[in-house]
């Protein structure tokens, strides 16, 4: 079994070194909360093994809705607090990671039906931009005349206006890398993918944890001082396997799915928030332009899927067309038109007082301590994973009678991806080396959904002239020597 480490200085390639028989500290799960936690430890260092049964981000953490943001609907949950803590952490990181974040201006048009009048959206707005401590661009007003002009093809009838206030879009996928790339640059930093946890016990009061490499079946036990579990949608399923935990579940997981359209379809030039009034209650709509293709989503249902194959249905996927047909009709969206789809399960936690409303439940997050020496973190949202894990980290970091300053985390990554999402460009042969040997992956769809960020072969149509077959046979021979990968995997992909 291989583990990756890296050099202490940035920009160094990571070193592939056998994984140790103990660690100070074990994160199971990396998404962008482990993530975000593995950094945190590391920087303030404490020697730490990030774990992930798949890809780093192959799962919640790259099926978002690509922004960061405070989350304005959260405003008539009363949720001040969390939008607060959302649109700080948001405006961060526009400053770190400009090379992979935008803030653009969102449209809200508002209709002669709407639930919510302009004056309405207006104060809404300003409450907004104050609880950034006015961070953000300023918010502003659009006449019926201007929301035409600005926004093409958008529905006339009724429409009274627009608010326009800004939040950030984002690639999701890269920043959970980029952040467990960053913390790689500490010298007692370990992080290894394709690595599933296949048994947890208590030897001598010890963690014991069983690892196995699922590229090539090998096992391992390690040792962990400390482990912390930020698990996303399966926490329940996994925790409840140990007895010793006395785990009951905690999750109110909620399904929701997106499609990507081409632009030339929907030719629009900024990002819209479409409120429809249905069957969902207040859910919102995000049609969000990404380069040559536009993002539509998202839902908010119970799954009833396999969590780790999660899929839209054909519910949802007409639901959207639905009402991106309504907004705009001339457009006649249709389901050819679609370029790619996927769905994620949020983990959200249960409250008592939602009655199971997945939609007023809240994104903040809770931590638990099912034993002295385990933490389990659940719920909240991905702007904020940064701070969401402040309270672990801190208490781990007492634990082995180290300082901890939680400003170290507010430093820029140091090892940025070779492929950004606004100024994609195809790899060279080079460049395609430098992936595979500096951003680990491991299989094919490693290289091109996660570190090419190519969610289908339809959306590698738009970006390149150059032929999917043909590039990837060329350097075939040059990836099979870091990936699993062969010819047939490339003739399979979507």
């Amino acid at each position: 079994m291989q583990c990756h480490s890296c050099h202490r200085r940035p920009g160094d390639h990571l070193k592939t070194t056998p994984v140790k028989d103990s660690y100070k500290t074990v994160i199971v799960g990396g998404g962008i909360v482990g993530a975000g936690i593995f950094r945190d430890l590391v920087l303030n260092g404490v020697e730490t093994l990030l774990i992930d049964a798949g890809d780093f981000s192959s799962q919640t953490s790259e099926r978002s809705s690509k922004m960061l943001h405070g989350g304005i609907r959260y405003l008539e949950n009363m949720d001040f607090p969390l939008v607060f803590e959302a649109l700080h952490e948001k405006n961060l990181w526009l400053k770190l990671t400009p090379h992979l974040t935008r803030e653009v201006p969102f449209y809200m048009p508002v209709y002669k039906d709407s639930k919510r009048p302009l004056w309405m959206i207006r104060i809404g707005l300003f409450l907004y931009d104050l609880l950034s401590s006015f961070k953000n661009s300023p918010f502003s007003m659009k006449n019926r005349d201007e929301c035409v002009r600005d926004i093409k093809g958008l529905n006339p009838e009724g429409l009274s206006g627009a608010g326009v206030y800004y939040d950030g879009i984002m690639d999701d996928a890269k920043i959970t890398l980029e952040v467990i790339y960053d913390a790689l640059n500490e010298p007692h930093a370990f992080a290894i993918n394709h690595t599933k946890v296949t048994n947890v016990r208590k030897i001598n009061s010890k963690n014991t944890l069983t690892l196995k490499d699922q590229l090539t079946g090998e096992e391992k036990n390690i040792i962990a001082d400390q482990v912390v579990y930020a698990l996303g949608p399966f926490t329940d399923s996994f925790l409840k396997q140990y007895s010793f935990y006395h785990w009951k579940d905690v999750l109110l997981p909620s399904k929701g799915s997106h499609i990507w359209i081409r632009s030339t379809d929907l030719p629009i030039a900024h990002p819209i928030v479409m409120t429809p009034q249905d069957e969902y209650g207040d859910r919102v709509i995000f049609v969000i332009p990404h380069g040559e293709k536009v993002l539509v989503g998202t839902t908010e249902v119970p799954n009833k899927d396999d969590l780790f194959h999660v899929k839209p249905t054909e519910e949802e996927i007409q639901y959207l067309l639905k009402n991106l047909n309504l907004y705009f009709p001339q457009s006649n969206l249709t389901k050819d038109k679609i370029i790619g789809s996927f769905a994620g399960i949020r983990p959200l936690v249960k409250e008592e007082n939602t009655g199971g409303d997945r939609g007023k439940t809240s994104r903040e997050h809770k931590v638990f301590q099912p034993a002295s020496d385990t933490y389990v973190i659940a719920g909240g949202k991905y702007t904020t994973f940064r701070v969401m894990g402040r309270e672990i980290t801190q208490k781990i970091c007492h634990r082995f009678h180290l300082s901890y300053n939680q400003d170290k985390t507010e430093s820029p990554l140091r090892s940025p991806s070779v492929v950004g999402p606004f100024e994609w460009h195809l790899p060279s042969e080079t460049e395609l080396i430098h992936i595979c040997e500096k951003e680990m992956p491991k299989t094919f769809e490693d290289l091109v959904v996660r570190r090419l960020s190519v969610l289908s072969r339809a959306i590698w149509k738009e970006k390149t002239k150059e032929d999917f077959d043909t590039y990837f046979n060329r350097h075939l021979k040059t990836l099979q020597r870091y990936l699993k990968i062969s010819a047939e995997d490339i003739a399979k992909f979507n």
